[in-house]
């Protein structure tokens, strides 16, 4: 199939990428690298450096002609949608507008979108959340993926545009970006491994579901074979708390630096963990990489780059 990933030169979608790639597929990436890396770009895919808000994306899709889009491209940085809603809906919203418009102009058959599982539940009303439990963002992010989530029930209605919504949990793994805000899991490998103290905010007690990046791209090669339209959770069920992940980063580095605490962020969520009974019923998906090996996995990789930056 002709497929296009946005983000495609980023953490996830580059994994993505490599899964569509490894099937056959035709795959163009499309990214502005403003985070993406040229090097996370398959030498078998395509890539073209593009805003997903450009007037420009109409002539790309004129010109390959997507059957599928998978939409990864993103503002991600939780705390940046605070401090700018502004900004980040137009990355968010309007970037996903702009995308969906020349999809139903073209006659996609099917958008898979990066959605969230942790931003869009908001404070858990149960534990784990499935997809039917209440959508309750907290934050401008939370509130985006979700308004993306429905005009894509609107293009579906009125269009017949079918979408798969993949609600993720906390993605981690090799490529991970260690700056900013999104991945603690990177964060934490690159500090320990250079030497330097992490912080943890409040307690350490906050709990999140740990996916590994590669469970998650074969998530999103499954569900190109998922009959019409769903929202599917993508996460391990198992709620692993930051102090727990800190001793596993930690003994995987081969360091022992002692917890260092900070006082928690405003607003942050307590608990965040999804089920995925019904990915697993509609595609047979099912996580199989553990936290201690997958943390193995993403330490070895920030390991050999490092010893690549260094020579």
């Amino acid at each position: 199939m002709r497929i296009l990933v946005t983000g495609g030169a980023g953490f996830i979608g580059s994994h993505i990428t490599d899964a569509l790639v490894g099937a056959d597929h035709s795959v163009t990436v499309l990214d502005d690298l403003s985070s993406g890396r040229r090097e996370n770009v398959s030498l078998e895919a395509h890539l073209r450096v593009m805003d997903i808000r450009s007037p420009d994306i109409e002539t790309l899709f004129d010109e390959i002609q997507p059957e599928v889009v998978y939409h990864e491209a993103a503002q991600m940085d939780v705390r940046r949608s605070v401090a700018d809603p502004v900004f980040d809906a137009s990355v968010n919203v309007l970037g996903g507008l702009n995308l969906y418009e020349q999809c139903r102009r073209t006659g996609v058959k099917k958008i898979m979108l990066a959605s969230t599982g942790g931003a869009i539940y908001g404070e858990q009303d149960f534990f784990p959340a499935t997809e039917s439990h209440p959508t309750q963002p907290v934050s401008p992010y939370g509130v985006a993926k979700l308004a993306n989530e429905k005009y894509l029930e609107y293009y579906n209605a009125v269009y017949g545009l079918d979408s798969v919504c993949l609600r993720y949990a906390n993605v981690y793994g090799p490529r991970q970006s260690p700056h900013g805000e999104a991945g603690v899991v990177a964060i934490f490998s690159d500090l320990l491994l250079k030497g330097k103290q992490p912080v943890i905010y409040g307690t350490g007690k906050q709990t999140r579901d740990y996916v590994f990046v590669g469970d998650v791209a074969q998530a999103n090669l499954l569900a190109l074979g998922c009959e019409g339209s769903d929202v599917l959770n993508v996460g391990t069920a198992i709620e692993t708390d930051v102090n727990e992940l800190f001793a596993r980063i930690q003994t995987s580095a081969g360091t022992d630096l002692p917890e260092k605490h900070e006082p928690a962020k405003v607003g942050e969520q307590m608990r965040s963990v999804v089920s995925w009974e019904h990915i697993n019923n509609r595609l047979g998906w099912e996580p199989k990489v553990a936290l201690e090996d997958g943390i193995n996995q993403t330490v070895d990789w920030f390991r050999t780059e490092m010893t690549e930056t260094s020579d």
